[in-house]
């Protein structure tokens, strides 16, 4: 107990723990579950984007769509690279046994974005809202305690705030066209306005996981209060491209300074944590299949890298 105060005490003074540190256990597992379901969630979210890369309206948005998809594969790999700083050996955060938990359904909170892209305007509002909502929570992570963690948000905030501009901009070119392409933006945002402020976990009453990790500094800020500044950022953002929230009970409050606003669909929350999202099977049937079928090159990547190695050794 006083070795955890110290850890406590150590932490909330805003020091880096970093891999070679001594830590608690529970801080460990706390980083290896958030970290990795994190990477998860960066890879997944590149399977929206594929599907529309040869349908791209322009050689312009495909080559912005190939980039951001490059840029979540490369946010994936600097996630799965600081999760495996804090494997121990009592502790796997080694890259299979974090990845296998995705793919037998473990890893809950990877599935949290399991929706399809049925036009073009959902593509701008993927951009918009979901990589907006991703921005919200990641700029907070920037300060985490854990300092592979905090590096790693540093780099992928760069480029995650080109993501949210390039899907506002695909939805502005829509609401400034026909009144046709302005109806399909409108139900983009009827689409995923509400999966976007899911992305923020459930209530702080209802979130243990999240008081335990703001405690070890590595959540910032609470669920809530991330998902009100989102709906304050937002808000006035949708009301110049001319869209409507579609939330009846969205309005204005003086007296706090904040929109309200009404209650999550939680149940849709729940179900889609338990893998019954629109596209959660199929998306994670194509993880297997992926596995299944393309283990050669990651077996051939280890046995370069272990040549190399050998080589190495020789050399010196």
């Amino acid at each position: 107990m006083e070795h955890l105060e110290k850890f406590l005490a150590y932490v909330q003074a805003e020091n880096k723990v970093e891999p070679k540190d001594v830590m608690p256990d529970d801080y460990r597992k706390l980083l290896v579950r958030q970290i990795s379901q994190h990477a998860h969630s960066e890879i997944v979210g590149m399977l929206p984007e594929a599907n529309w890369i040869t349908r791209a309206p322009s050689l312009r948005r495909k080559m912005a769509l190939l980039a951001k998809i490059q840029d979540e594969a490369g946010h994936g790999l600097y996630l799965y690279a600081a999760t495996e700083t804090l494997n121990n050996g009592e502790i796997a955060a080694d890259r299979d046994s974090t990845y296998n938990d995705m793919l037998s359904g473990k890893a809950k909170y990877s599935s949290i974005f399991n929706y399809p892209a049925l036009s073009w305007a959902d593509i701008g509002a993927i951009g918009w809202l979901v990589d907006g909502a991703a921005i919200m929570n990641q700029v907070m992570l920037m300060g985490n305690s854990y300092g592979p963690y905090s590096r790693a948000m540093v780099r992928i905030c760069k480029e995650e705030s080109f993501h949210q501009r390039q899907g506002y901009e695909i939805l502005m070119t829509l609401c400034r066209g026909t009144k046709e392409q302005k109806d399909l933006a409108q139900e983009a945002l009827n689409r995923f306005w509400w999966p976007a402020l899911m992305m923020f976990g459930p209530n702080d009453d209802a979130s243990p996981n999240s008081q335990k990790s703001m405690n070890y500094r590595v959540k910032r800020e609470s669920n809530d209060s991330l998902r009100q500044r989102f709906i304050d950022v937002t808000v006035p953002q949708a009301e110049f491209l001319g869209l409507k929230i579609p939330d009846e009970q969205l309005k204005w409050n003086e007296e706090t300074g904040h929109y309200d606003f009404g209650e999550l669909p939680w149940n849709e929350f729940m179900e889609v944590l338990k893998g019954n999202g629109p596209c959660n099977k199929k998306r994670l049937e194509t993880k297997r299949k992926a596995q299944r079928e393309h283990s050669w090159v990651k077996e051939a990547a280890m046995a370069y890298a272990s040549k190399m190695k050998t080589e190495s050794i020789n050399t010196n």
